[in-house]
């Protein structure tokens, strides 16, 4: 397929400090990118890369094939970018905010009334468009930006964070409603939620410290840890000094205590039965095998210790 967006050795520099360092890859036009991992991994900084409100110190960025830097104005017409941050003038009223956005981009005074009043009803914004930006919850901010970013119809969706502050039915409402632009428009975002990240991805991007560290969809992702197994066990008490015994055996990956519940990762079954004869003296309330999700994957000490291969 046909690449939408193409990133060339793109580095970016803060402060003398490596945001994003030498990255290279592709993102196939239509298909719904997953960007995740650590705080400060550069998520938001790619995204600002890829949207045009950064310039990268080093490579270079392609959006349908021209330079981001070099054609800025046709490349800023294919993106629609949200923010992580409330960018909007807080004095003007949400409705005015994307009016103007959409005047800039040469959208008709016809098109922009029927495209808010459609957006606007399906993302449940109707009651506040007339209302000033200073006085809004966060919840309808962010969904104004969602409008805005979708309002100039562009070929590009660069979202950060785009469902925060929103409760799970208004979670669903908006991937519904984006799901929805599949194979039409290229959708590249960041989420907390991974449970919406694992239901609506085509592709997910793993960054650490300015770098790709993996690269595909979660059951590709998730392959490399096929030999591994997470398990739970459930004691009548758990002391902080039997959890350190038991997470310093060389067998046990990546393991935590919430409680009296120890969980772990191990290479396995048997290390279920080895970690419980050493834990023999104290009273077992229950034990589960745990299938493996994105939120294990991204897990640092799990990546540290070895766990993805």
């Amino acid at each position: 397929m046909e690449a939408s967006v193409t990133l060339k050795r793109v580095g970016k520099l803060v402060h003398g400090k490596t945001i994003l360092a030498g990255m290279s890859f592709g993102i196939e036009k239509g298909t719904i990118v997953a960007v995740v991992g650590e705080n400060n991994a550069g998520k938001s900084m790619l995204l600002k890369v890829i949207a045009g409100f950064e310039n990268p110190e080093h490579g270079g960025i392609f959006i349908h094939g021209l330079d981001s830097v070099r054609r800025r104005q046709e490349v800023r017409h294919l993106i629609g970018y949200v923010p992580a941050d409330n960018d909007f003038d807080p004095w003007l009223s949400l409705k005015q905010n994307i009016l103007f956005i959409g005047s800039l981009y040469g959208v008709s005074p016809a098109d922009l009334e029927t495209r808010i009043s459609t957006m606007s009803r399906i993302l449940r914004l109707e009651d506040a468009l007339d209302t000033k930006v200073q006085d809004l919850p966060s919840s309808l901010v962010k969904r104004g930006m969602i409008v805005r970013a979708l309002i100039h119809d562009p070929a590009i969706l660069v979202m950060d964070e785009p469902t925060a502050f929103q409760d799970a039915e208004m979670v669903r409402v908006i991937w519904d409603y984006l799901e929805q632009f599949r194979g039409e428009k290229t959708i590249i975002f960041t989420s907390q939620n991974f449970s919406v990240i694992e239901q609506v991805h085509d592709r997910i991007l793993v960054l650490r410290e300015g770098r790709v560290l993996l690269d595909g969809t979660l059951d590709r992702l998730l392959e490399s840890t096929t030999h591994y197994h997470q398990f739970q066990i459930e004691f009548e008490t758990l002391s902080d000094a039997m959890y350190q015994k038991l997470a310093k055996m060389d067998i046990v990956f990546s393991p935590s205590k919430q409680g009296n519940l120890f969980t772990f990762y191990g290479r396995n079954k048997k290390v279920l039965f080895q970690v419980m004869e050493a834990a023999r003296e104290l009273v077992l309330v229950d034990v589960n095998l745990k299938k493996m999700g994105l939120k294990d994957l991204l897990d640092s000490e799990f990546s540290r210790q070895g766990l993805v291969e």
